[in-house]
Order: C-alpha cells, then structure tokens, then sequence
C-alpha cells in the first residue's frame, strides 16, 4: 500500500510544478519584450 501512495505524490508533484511553471511562463510573456535601454542600463551597472 505504501508504494501506492508513492507514486500518488510524485503525480500531484508533477502536476503542481507544471502548473507553477505555466504561470511563470504566462507572466514572463506579460512583462513583454526589454527596451535595448533598460539592457544597457544593466551593464553599465555591472561595471
């Protein structure tokens, strides 16, 4: 019975990383394309 509930957990942990994943995807493409400004603002900072 014990192996049952094993795999149980890895099926609703593959589902919730999908999920989280999804979500990070849909996100990432809201923020929308960097301005090539914003980019070379960041490596003069790094400088």
């Amino acid at each position: 019975m014990r192996g049952d509930n094993t795999l149980l957990y890895i099926v609703v942990a593959i589902v919730i990383l999908h999920f989280l994943v999804g979500i990070g995807f849909l996100v990432y493409k809201l923020a929308g394309p960097v301005k090539k400004s914003e980019l070379e603002a960041e490596k003069n900072d790094d400088l």
